[in-house]
């Protein structure tokens, strides 16, 4: 019989839509949206809709424990038990404990299930006890965006997701809103039924940008240039607001000092834009109340990237656009949250002095024969780093290291596993409890499991509690049940919670997380939660941490004449279902007409994108939507999708942004040819 159990989302995407799955005799036979989450609504992307049955239950699934028996990346391997598993992973990492010291182990892992179980809750306890070095995981995604909003407004939320309907502005920003955040386009859709405009900025016309009042393709790692100059035309509109300034701002004049060298005129050039849609779009949201920003997660992704987002969010702080539901900047809703991470992984297990490592820094350090200790053992969970890392193939060469042991655990045979000594089978979410906040809207969500683990799959949670027992860890605290780590997650006794526990939270409800009984609303119920108290321009913390008190711009030299730009997929998240049927195809290049020309480039043909870290074949496609200059592909292609074994992110760069030491994915310069035949 058929069963519809309720779920949640839980990819690595803003929206964690609450989801209806059908199931009968342990399958899930479908999935679809479920009303739960009024911001939802009902509604899932296409590749939710279609591809998780065969991610369940697909060949590629992983169902029990294997041990290596071929050379790393070939993907030979025997079944084992659980127990043996366990006890090889003990005797191996216990031998490099002993000779190196526990810092020679690290943990490899981001944001592929997103609940807070599953995310990160026992795992780091283990890895905090054992003396584990410490992973900084957000450079690689996110880090840019939070250390610029947090200099900005400090931890505190922005606007949320559900006012852009009462928006009479709206101005996406490097958001592929119809790909990565779908549920913002049913609010611009009802903004604009009620007389709102819209505003699209992004080098590759999105889906988005075809219904826009208003479009500039600005070129890649010019946004802080491009909002520098909206500033500067509002001052002689005439439209800061000075009392607000006053009152709320700190670093106005130095900010706009820097802002005064980057007029219209300068910037059109430096963007690529056409100075009248400067001027336009600042006497529109000059003109315009309530105005609101929805930026996107592509704009972090250059050298640049803090330095656009912080001058992206001065914006509605210079025109006094907050105070108003409908106004400011959808942003920093994970700060909705009364979130009780201390209590959740356990840091203070960690050992004095215990090194932090960047997650982008780790193929450089795994071939480091200087460092001291040498990295021996990684435990890789929650990510695919071979696909998703920049400079693939020095990923690849790390990972084929044969003294260096690598424990995998993941849903899937994904290409990392395939370099993994031992892979642990995980459990879909499907399987296992979890409670979900969310990192673009302001519901918090609960979802239990809707079919039993498939094969001898385990959820993170137990994996994790089975090894910390294997390596004699007897604090009760490796001993907690699920329901007791999601009690962990979040302070129950907060008036958010609505007097539930977070274990607790109805299946058919979505607790809003209100303030004085209200949605926040920056300068009505809530403040900025910087040490002074303001809207900080001008960040010492900022400054003290990365020597960028203000915003900058560094103009990027390659001898590489084109931007490569590699966007989400409307068929993936990142790599996630990479391996199934529908993504076996290799994805295309897209290339404005102006730069085919000038290669003698035709529609259909494959080619060759290279630059010194290495090439890749795709076909080509010939389109418009993308600016000359920049040339675009989609990421989170496996390499079975490569005739040579190389896929975009072997072409990424590994050079730091200005904040967060993050990844700079968008900064890659490359040429394209013809691929000659051999």
């Amino acid at each position: 019989m058929n069963v519809e159990k309720a779920s949640v989302c839980p990819l690595d995407c803003p929206d964690t839509c609450s989801l209806a799955v059908t199931v009968a005799d342990g399958q899930v036979l479908s999935v679809k949206g479920s009303k739960v989450n009024p911001i939802t609504h009902g509604a899932v992307c296409a590749k939710v809709a279609k591809f998780y049955p065969e991610f369940v239950h697909g060949q590629n699934r992983l169902r029990h424990p294997l041990k290596r028996i071929g050379v790393k990346g070939e993907g030979r391997f025997e079944r084992i038990s659980w127990d043996e598993a366990l006890d090889l992973i003990h005797s191996r990492v216990g031998d490099i404990i002993s000779r190196y010291g526990p810092q020679a182990l690290l943990p490899l892992n981001y944001a592929g299930p997103h609940g807070m179980l599953a995310g990160d809750s026992m795992s780091l306890r283990f890895f905090h006890k054992i003396g584990a070095s410490l992973l900084s995981r957000s450079p690689l995604c996110g880090g840019i965006r939070s250390a610029a909003y947090s200099g900005t407004f400090g931890a505190t939320p922005g606007t949320p997701l559900q006012q852009v309907s009462k928006s009479k502005l709206i101005i996406v920003w490097g958001n592929n809103a119809t790909t990565c955040n779908l549920h913002l386009m049913r609010q611009i859709n009802a903004a604009k039924r009620d007389g709102a405009k819209l505003v699209v900025i992004d080098p590759r016309r999105v889906k988005v940008a075809e219904q826009a009042h208003l479009y500039l393709p600005v070129r890649p790692g010019t946004d802080v240039v491009l909002a520098w100059s909206i500033a500067v035309e509002l001052e002689r509109l005439g439209g800061i607001d000075h009392s607000f300034v006053e009152k709320h701002v700190l670093g106005f004049d130095a900010y706009m000092n820097a802002a005064r060298d980057y007029p219209p005129e300068r910037a059109a050039e430096i963007c690529g834009v056409p100075v009248d849609d400067i001027r336009t779009l600042a006497r529109w949201y000059h003109e315009t109340s309530p105005a609101v920003v929805a930026w996107g997660n592509g704009l972090e992704r250059n050298q640049n990237g803090g330095s656009g987002l912080r001058a992206i969010a001065a914006l509605p702080a210079l025109a006094g656009k907050f105070g108003v539901a409908g106004g400011g900047l959808v942003g920093g809703a994970g700060h909705a949250f009364p979130k009780t991470s201390g209590k959740l992984t356990r840091p203070d297990f960690v050992p004095p002095g215990t090194r932090t490592v960047n997650i982008l820094d780790v193929s450089r350090l795994l071939l480091d024969e200087s460092l001291n200790p040498p990295l021996q053992a990684l435990f890789i969970y929650n990510h695919n780093p071979l696909i998703v890392h920049p400079d693939q193939n020095r990923m690849k060469q790390a990972l084929r290291r044969e003294d260096l042991f690598v424990v995998g655990i993941e849903v899937a045979m994904t290409d990392s596993m395939a370099y993994a000594d031992v892979v642990l089978p995980a459990s879909t979410h499907f399987e296992y409890a979890d409670v979900y906040a969310a990192y673009g809207q302001q519901y918090l969500q609960r979802a239990e499991a809707v079919i039993s683990p498939v094969g001898e799959s385990l959820p993170n949670t137990e994996i994790f509690r089975r090894l910390a027992a294997k390596f004699g860890f007897t604090d009760p605290s490796f001993r907690e049940n699920d329901d007791e780590l999601m009690d962990a997650a979040f302070d129950s006794d907060d008036p958010r919670m609505q007097g539930f526990r977070p274990s607790r939270v109805p299946l058919d409800l979505a607790i809003r997380m209100e303030y004085d009984r209200e949605e926040p609303v920056l300068f009505h119920n809530v403040s900025p939660r910087t040490p002074s108290g303001k809207v900080e321009l001008q960040s010492s913390t900022l400054g003290a941490l990365y020597g960028a008190a203000l915003p900058g711009y560094r103009p990027l030299t390659s001898p590489y004449p084109l931007t490569l730009i590699t966007p989400a997929s409307d068929k993936q998240i990142t790599s996630t279902f990479g391996g199934l049927s529908a993504n076996a195809g290799t994805p295309v290049l897209e290339m404005n007409s102006v730069d085919a020309a000038a290669r003698a480039l035709t529609d259909g043909a494959s080619v060759k994108v290279w630059n010194e870290l290495g090439e890749v074949f795709l076909p080509l496609r010939i389109t418009d939507a993308v600016r000359p200059g920049v040339v675009s592909s989609d990421k989170g292609a496996w390499l079975r999708t490569s005739s040579n074994g190389q896929t975009v992110s072997a072409l990424a760069p590994t050079h730091k942004a200005d904040l967060a030491d993050g990844a700079c994915y968008n900064d890659a310069r490359v040429e394209v040819a013809a691929l000659i035949a051999v």
